[in-house]
């Protein structure tokens, strides 16, 4: 059977869309049967052909920066999309250009700049923005009843900052991981109702936290990015033991894997864990558009491979395409791009940067430090 790294290695671009205006591609979701959702800078949302690339509708709705875009499992012709104005849409992806189907709301003070829907597709979650110069709030919706609004409350007292990524479990649909700007990664039981005998565990990234993400085998480690490039890898399974959660962690995940040269990549996009391979995989990336794939583990990063002459610019989104073997990706050149093993482009010539100046950018603030906390 071919390795991971193999296949890796063997990615090449295989389509490449173009679009005429000039946006930043900030997230996209993968519906399996077939499609594959894009939030873009300038509000809106863009529905492709998961083989093609090819634009089949684009949403619009949302006045305020996107936060996120996911499609239920249980419902692929459903998508969920969040915004900093206040509300999380339902888009019938059967109805290309069509107006919301559902949406949610909660206080009008609130805009989110993080969400997600749980494994049993029945609870969505919403982080806020700081509220009045101190509160930040986790809101939840039973998606069973938007007819009636379908809040089901909040927690306030987890976070004092910006709430960056909330992060439900794969497989346990009351599992929730949240970061945010204060520097602590939170993790919640949502089965025992009130907030404070729901956390199980706050860790603290040293930084701003950007992005959180469930991995190892049957997910019970989380691997947390930090705006200023620090990495840190945590063990949930320790949590009632006495052995530390901290798998591995780093400041300043640039330099760990040399590349040809002695330089260090200049950004990390993200991670995700990859089930059939048991690999968590980390993607990197250059300011000329260049990427590199990594392995993280317990020892660090190690580099996988690197894919070059496909984006022009700064790259803010991808995924890994299980059954297809493939890589998405998306950026601020306004590409998106589809490397599969031995995939032949079927358009030339690498595409000239298209950012836009009005594109979202992530705020940098001071950080609060904050001890190390594990609940029993």
């Amino acid at each position: 059977m071919e390795s991971l790294e193999e296949k890796l290695k063997g990615l090449s671009i295989a389509r490449r869309c173009r679009p005429e205006e000039a946006t930043y591609l900030l997230h996209v979701a993968l519906q399996p049967p077939g499609l594959l959702a894009v939030t873009c800078s300038n509000f809106t949302l863009h529905l492709h052909n998961k083989d093609t690339l090819k634009l089949v509708a684009e949403y619009r709705g949302h006045t305020k920066p996107l936060c996120g875009v996911t499609f239920p499992r249980s419902s692929p012709d459903l998508l969920y999309s969040a915004s900093a104005d206040g509300t999380v849409r339902g888009w019938d992806v059967r109805r290309p250009g069509s107006q919301a189907v559902q949406m949610f709301k909660s206080d009008p003070a609130h805009s989110y700049c993080s969400f997600d829907l749980s494994c049993s597709d029945t609870l969505l979650c919403a982080g806020t923005e700081q509220v009045n110069g101190e509160d930040s709030f986790l809101v939840f919706w039973d998606t069973r009843k938007p007819d009636r609004g379908g809040l089901l409350g909040v927690y306030s007292e987890s976070h004092s900052d910006d709430i960056t990524q909330v992060c439900f479990h794969p497989r346990d649909k009351d599992r929730l991981a949240s970061g945010s700007t204060d520097g602590l990664v939170n993790v919640f039981d949502l089965s025992r109702g009130a907030e404070e005998e729901s956390l199980l565990a706050t860790c603290n990234s040293d930084s701003s936290a950007g992005s959180v993400c469930w991995s190892g085998q049957d997910y019970t480690q989380l691997l947390c990015l930090s705006h200023d490039e620090g990495l840190h890898l945590w063990d949930l399974s320790q949590l009632d033991t006495d052995e530390p959660l901290t798998v591995f962690s780093t400041e300043d995940a640039r330099g760990l894997t040399p590349l040809p040269g002695g330089v260090g990549v200049d950004y990390v996009v993200g991670g995700t864990w990859l089930e059939e391979a048991q690999k968590l995989l980390v993607v990197a990336g250059m300011n000329s558009g260049d990427l590199h794939l990594m392995e993280c583990d317990d020892k660090g990063l190690r580099l996988l491979t690197s894919l070059k002459g496909g984006h022009a610019s700064t790259v803010r989104c991808f995924l890994w395409d299980a059954a297809g073997e493939a890589l998405v990706t998306g950026g601020e050149d306004a590409q998106l791009l589809l490397w599969k093993p031995g995939g032949a482009e079927l358009t030339a010539g690498k595409r000239e940067s298209m950012k836009s100046q009005s594109a979202l950018r992530f705020q940098t603030r001071p950080h609060k430090k904050h001890g190390f906390q594990k609940k029993k």
